[in-house]
């Protein structure tokens, strides 16, 4: 099985850096400020260049609710299954500056599990909640 590389350094043509942002897309810290190597924008969502930022706080910066951020992963998941050109690497979104755990977050991720997405990859800690 594949896991997300903990310190993602370099992407392959077809791979993307999917990330935990807030939902004005203002990238300034963690996973989103890596993000800005490969093509992120500030107030672009979705596919922006070799990224994909899942938003786990709002505007203001606050932690979203777990419900919401769910909204934003099935969004993604949508997203990941109409593009299997894709290979997508999800790092440990909402586990850092939003501070929830992958206790919170993984299970969000389950149906990838079940083999219905071949183009997700998920980190390793995630995989023991799913």
């Amino acid at each position: 099985m594949k896991y997300t590389p903990e310190n993602i350094r370099h992407l392959e043509p077809n791979q993307i850096f999917v990330y935990g942002a807030n939902e004005a897309y203002i990238h300034g810290a963690g996973a989103a400020r890596l993000a800005m190597k490969w093509g992120a924008k500030y107030g672009a969502a979705g596919l922006v260049g070799q990224t994909y930022g899942i938003p786990t706080k709002d505007r203001q910066i606050y932690s979203l609710p777990l419900d919401k951020i769910q909204s934003h992963v099935n969004t993604f998941l949508a997203f990941a299954f109409t593009h299997p050109e894709y290979e997508f690497l999800v790092t440990k979104i909402g586990c850092g500056l939003a501070n929830f755990s992958p206790k919170d977050i993984a299970p969000m991720f389950a149906t990838v599990k079940t083999g219905a997405y071949n183009n997700i990859i998920l980190p390793e800690e995630f995989y023991k909640y799913i």
